[in-house]
């Protein structure tokens, strides 16, 4: 699916070099491409909803809401753990490798770790502060931000698709804006909800680096970027945003609150540990699905599709939280669904433009070969 992903280290036109991924089927790639996308489409829609549900019912832990965006890491270690000893039968004559991880890369991804932290507090304090449906608006800038950061980090090829696909999610982002006059919580100061605001921008700016930064990672990691190796980049990530908000909970005093946070929460007790716990796996989905995405096709990709539901998550806010469904936000679906197939169908034409490059020069080469013998 990207137009700069190669099966074997090359420099593209751009000047960048392109990592050196697994030799994988178009078939395989396209199915794990399908996967990501649905466990990204998964996280970006349920785990707004399910922090906001938190905040609604009494909860008031931002870093805990924090920390539980990355705690689902260690369901990454099963995982791996699973497909280690599926190598080791099928390789039963070689010496199996369990961590595929470089220290070189090892310590690049924790960095990156360590600002997805705090992008996570960031964006907790935002949803903590704001409608679900104004939060998701401004995460929606992420797109540009993406765009930006790929352009400059890895010379990322625009076409006129994905441009127009770029302009018109944007384009709905601003129509959903003209809702968002007199949406501030009933009780809550003016100062609190500016800094929501403030925060949430902060957080739509930053992630939208590291989803540049982490496909910058994969060209420049010098070593073969297989899946299994980028579930270990989406654990050590996440490990180092969890101690990062860990660290914020222990000088907060959170791990003492949650016992009495728990008996006093609005759904009771019992269900405040489910919603923590559903929380922690909801976005696990959310990052491995972005982080995938970027694997099989590209970060602009992954921003693209977190920006296209948008309105998906805006109607679920309606159903479940009873906010207001405006004619704007029917106006947004409208401009992101067009976006979104703008972008495939340039894709789509990219891919068939290739193929027949591809097959013109096997038929030349082929009669190439045909006039020497004949000579």
């Amino acid at each position: 699916m990207n137009n700069h992903k190669q099966n074997t280290t090359t420099n593209t036109t751009a000047g960048t070099t392109a990592p050196a991924t697994a030799k994988v089927s178009p078939a395989a790639k396209n199915t794990l491409l399908i996967l990501n996308c649905v466990l990204l489409s998964i996280g970006n829609c349920g785990g707004p909803l399910i922090m906001r549900l938190y905040f609604l019912h009494g909860g008031e832990r931002v870093w805990l809401s924090s920390f539980l965006e990355t705690a689902g890491w260690p369901v990454i270690i099963l995982v791996l753990a699973v497909l280690y000893f599926d190598r080791r039968r099928k390789n039963t004559n070689t010496k199996t490798t369990f961590v595929y991880m470089r220290p070189r890369l090892f310590f690049a991804v924790a960095v990156i770790g360590i600002l997805t932290g705090l992008d996570d507090y960031l964006y907790a304090y935002g949803v903590a502060r704001l409608p679900v449906s104004t939060s998701s608006l401004i995460i929606a800038s992420q797109l540009g931000f993406t765009a930006f950061f790929a352009y400059v980090l890895v010379k990322q090829k625009f076409t006129p698709y994905s441009v127009n696909a770029v302009v018109l999610l944007t384009v709905g982002a601003a129509v959903l804006a003209l809702h968002t006059n007199g949406d501030r919580p009933e009780g809550e100061s003016k100062k609190a909800y500016v800094m929501g605001f403030v925060m949430t921008v902060g957080a739509s700016l930053l992630y939208g680096f590291v989803l540049p930064l982490i496909e910058l990672t994969y060209n420049k990691a010098k070593q073969e970027i297989t899946y299994t190796l980028v579930l270990e980049i989406q654990m050590v990530m996440c490990l180092f945003a969890t101690i990062f908000c860990a660290v914020g909970m222990f000088i907060n005093n959170d791990f003492k609150a949650i016992p009495v946070e728990a008996t006093e929460f609005g759904l009771g007790e019992t269900k405040y540990y489910v919603i923590l716990c559903a929380s922690a796996l909801i976005w696990q989905c959310f990052f491995l699905g972005a982080i995938g995405v970027i694997f099989c096709a590209s970060s602009l990709l992954s921003g693209i599709i977190i920006a296209v539901l948008l309105p998906v998550i805006e109607v679920l806010a309606v159903v479940f939280y009873k906010e207001n469904f405006q004619a704007e936000k029917g106006v947004a679906l409208v401009l992101s669904l067009w976006g979104f197939a703008s972008y495939f169908y340039g894709e789509y034409k990219f891919a068939k433009k290739l193929k027949e490059k591809t097959r013109s020069s096997q038929q030349s080469m082929e009669l190439g070969q045909a006039y020497i013998s004949s000579v």
